[in-house]
């Protein structure tokens, strides 16, 4: 947990990632929409991605990626994400985080 725990540190949105992951890219598409600049790490191209993907995991993300933590707090996929979206609470957690402004 400690490598996940110090790429979060003093970002307002996180995304783990795969290149090769078409859902990756929806997330990231869908969160970069509302003006948000997410920092994103692909898993598929840093070397500790293997590392990484396991401590995601560890902490219960199945499947691995996507995985999104905005201001510090593990949202979720994919599923949780879209879930979010479609309540309408992403956009107020993303301007409450200060990821985006309106």
């Amino acid at each position: 947990m400690a490598i996940v725990t110090r790429l979060i540190n003093d970002k307002a949105v996180v995304i783990f990632s795969k290149r090769s992951c078409c859902m990756c890219h929806s997330i990231k598409t869908l969160i970069c929409g509302f003006g948000a600049n997410p920092t994103v790490y692909e898993l598929d191209e840093l070397q500790e991605g293997q590392v990484l993907e396991k401590e995601l995991k560890a902490l219960g993300c199945k499947p691995c990626v996507p995985v999104v933590y905005i201001g510090h707090e593990l949202v979720g996929g994919a599923t949780e994400i879209m879930s979010l979206h479609l309540q309408g609470k992403l956009v107020p957690m993303l301007i409450k985080e200060r990821a985006i402004w309106l």
